[in-house]
């Protein structure tokens, strides 16, 4: 994949979660995470995904910050990191109202 060298750090921190967010499971497991605080078992028994792939996925979204993890022993539970999905949630906004204008950025043509 080529870098685009003149992205902000805001663009790269977006382009990340993108990324992490691009896997139909990943949004699943997050999905679930919207709902609630979840081990590693807890996420297998909804998911239709071995242990390894569901744990390889959380270190996926782990690295791009859209979820936090506890480990005690050999028990792991997840959330989502509010400050992260706010942040998303924003700098979606940013683009879809940039400040200082009145309205979309597409100018109301997508209505």
């Amino acid at each position: 994949m080529k870098s685009i060298e003149s992205l902000s750090t805001e663009e790269e921190r977006a382009a990340a979660i993108f990324r992490a967010l691009g896997n139909p499971a990943r949004v699943r497991i997050v999905t679930e995470l919207s709902r609630r605080q979840a081990c590693v078992t807890d996420l297998v028994e909804v998911l239709p995904l071995a242990q390894s792939t569901v744990s390889q996925h959380l270190k996926v979204l782990r690295e791009a910050g859209i979820v936090r993890g506890n480990v005690d022993g050999p028990t792991a539970c997840y959330c989502l990191d509010p400050d992260a999905i706010h942040w998303l949630v924003q700098f979606c906004t940013d683009i879809c109202c940039p400040p200082g204008t009145n309205g979309p950025a597409c100018g109301g043509a997508c209505e």
